[in-house]
């Protein structure tokens, strides 16, 4: 795959930066943790507990990668760029308290609020109308991008998969801010970041994540979207 290819527009440098994510003892915050690491990227996991976070770093970097592990606050003040991967059901309080350390940084929300029952995954009404809108009415100081929604964790933390086939959409008001998560997206091998609006259409975009695990479901898949002609 070409550099045309793989980024399809200009993207500014990212190497060099150092990135958290918060839940990142979870699946996919683990996977995207990983990616990141390999990219050559300093990584800080977060979690409520700081031996919880350490040991998962440990678990990831086996000693060879740029993964380390941090209480919350302290991994959010670390990075340049923090990314939000925890459950729906704490989204709200734990960005609350961090306000202070995210003041300034560019934040990632990739967090789906979703409900399960008989009939499968299904979105749930969020009083702001997403997630992401959620993190920026919280985070007032912040540069909150919306991204990493559709990513199969499972890839992200499969050795064997060298590249993920793989478009990850970014959502956001501040130009420079979705420019660096595109470039941040496109260090994972095979995966293009493209914009794909502004925050206030981060609502569809995290919803469409039950249509996602309904096609994982029904066809024992690892599946993500691509745009084509772009």
């Amino acid at each position: 795959m070409s550099d045309q290819q793989q980024t399809p527009h200009d993207i500014p440098d990212v190497s060099g930066r150092t990135v958290a994510v918060l839940g990142g003892t979870g699946d996919q915050g683990r996977g995207l943790a990983r990616r990141f690491a390999v990219a050559g990227l300093d990584v800080v996991i977060g979690s409520r507990s700081a031996q919880r976070a350490q040991t998962a770093a440990e678990e990831l970097g086996a000693g060879d990668l740029p993964i380390r592990g941090l209480e919350n606050a302290a991994a959010a003040a670390e990075a340049d760029i923090v990314i939000v991967a925890v459950p729906w059901e704490g989204h709200r309080e734990l960005l609350v308290s961090l306000e202070e350390e995210l003041a300034g940084k560019i934040v990632v929300d990739c967090v789906n609020p979703l409900g399960f029952d008989k009939q499968g995954p299904f979105a749930l009404p969020v009083e702001e109308g997403s997630a992401a809108q959620q993190a920026a009415s919280v985070l007032p100081r912040s540069r909150v991008v919306a991204a990493f929604h559709h990513v199969s964790a499972v890839l992200l933390l499969d050795p064997e998969v060298d590249a993920v086939d793989l478009d990850v959409l970014v959502l956001g008001d501040d130009r420079d801010a979705t420019d660096q998560i595109r470039a941040l997206a496109a260090v994972i091998p095979g995966v293009r970041g493209i914009f794909g609006g502004r925050l206030r259409n981060a609502h569809q975009i995290e919803a469409f994540t039950a249509n996602i695990i309904a096609i994982n479901r029904r066809y024992k898949s690892h599946a993500g979207i691509r745009i084509t002609d772009v």
